[in-house]
């Protein structure tokens, strides 16, 4: 059986398990959108106490705000009624362990292609964060930018400790 089987038998589990689910709304109940890694390690509903329905939650390899990031931030906001965002960065970043140039020579061995965007990577965590913020607040698409703010989570405690 694969990963994905396991995950699909693991659904209907979950599925017969949800006595009198209620329906919920796309406008989360909370008006947050979440930005944060991909990193299997981050269990974003436990770290910040969710429940479904909370909050939109995005997440993408270094937590990097990109032009998709921004697109679903506006979508968020327009659409659904968001108006403050955490971008939550981590410690132990496989994106911090690795120059640009180190980690496309990576993927050159691994797939023989050059990667023509950019992968990422930083060497201070915290200007990292300090710097997607303020690509988040000059964004004309994001419309709500008065509760921008950043974190880095320590992966080990899973403690958040805030960017000024």
């Amino acid at each position: 059986m694969s990963a994905t089987d396991d995950l699909l038998k693991r659904n209907c589990d979950y599925v017969a398990s949800r006595h009198d689910p209620k329906p919920l709304e796309a406008r989360p109940t909370l008006p947050v959108a979440v930005l944060t890694c991909l990193d299997a390690r981050i269990d974003i509903g436990r770290v910040l106490g969710l429940h479904e329905g909370d909050l939109h939650v995005m997440r993408n390899a270094g937590a990097m705000v990109t032009d998709d990031v921004i697109r679903s931030l506006a979508v968020s906001q327009v659409i659904h009624g968001t108006h403050e965002i955490m971008l939550i960065k981590h410690t132990d970043c496989a994106l911090i362990r690795y120059r640009e140039d180190e980690l496309r020579a990576m993927f050159v061995a691994a797939t023989g292609t050059e990667m023509t965007i950019s992968l990422g990577t930083f060497s201070d965590l915290d200007e990292n964060v300090r710097s997607d913020m303020r690509k988040i607040r000059e964004s004309p698409a994001v419309v709500n930018k008065d509760n921008v703010r950043g974190f880095v989570l320590d992966i080990k405690s899973h403690r958040l400790r805030e960017v000024v």
